[in-house]
């Protein structure tokens, strides 16, 4: 492999998914090895602070840019963005040639306290626990229930042909139980999908594909 070629293999983890349904229109374009930029309108605010810490903390540049159907529930427009999202960084991460393939992060905020662990294995799985009775039923920031934490993973999970294990450890704060898991994702999918220099452009399974 010429140096010219492993330098633009290097440079082109990038993706731009777009999901038009007669519920939402969403567009989504994500960067890998970026440095956290993002720009978010999801139309649902909440969300919007959420995708921000994810970009952030994982370093993933982040656009979205999103309307639907909110006069009747935020739900569709939330789950077609982490579809789009799911499916960006299906095809970003191209074959997982290189990548470090796991990662993990536990993340405070204040009270709260969630722990993430991923697999960027291509075997959809998510396990989801911890979070205290009631907190699905929480209605956050006028808009964003509860419950669609978990959606919300659990789409990135299918789509995007990841494991993930989200476990909330403690919490008290709705806002802030989902904002930690949040953050925790970001950090550990950061991991997960940064270049591991040892390796070089090997595919980290004794199968030899993800």
């Amino acid at each position: 492999m010429t140096t010219e070629l492993q330098s633009a293999l290097r440079t082109s983890r990038t993706a731009r998914m777009e999901r038009i349904t007669s519920e939402s229109s969403v567009f989504v374009e994500i960067n890998l090895d970026g440095t956290g930029r993002s720009d978010i309108s999801s139309s649902v605010p909440f969300y919007d602070h959420m995708l921000t810490a994810l970009s952030k903390h994982s370093l993933i540049d982040l656009t979205v840019k999103a309307t639907g159907d909110t006069h009747i529930d935020v739900h569709h427009t939330v789950e077609d963005i982490a579809i789009a999202f799911g499916e960006a960084l299906k095809e970003a991460l191209g074959s997982k040639a290189g990548i470090r393939r796991f990662g993990e992060a536990t993340i405070p905020l204040d009270e709260a306290l969630a722990n993430a662990v991923v697999d960027v294995s291509g075997r959809p799985y998510l396990v989801h626990s911890g979070e205290p009775a009631g907190q699905e039923y929480h209605l956050i920031g006028g808009h964003f229930t509860g419950s669609l934490t978990r959606h919300v993973f659990e789409a990135i999970t299918l789509h995007a042909g990841i494991c993930l294990h989200m476990t909330v450890l403690a919490g008290r704060d709705p806002h802030h139980i989902v904002e930690a898991q949040f953050k925790a994702f970001a950090r550990a999918l950061r991991a997960a999908v940064e270049r591991d220099p040892r390796i070089g452009e090997a595919i980290p399974s004794t199968k030899g594909a993800l």
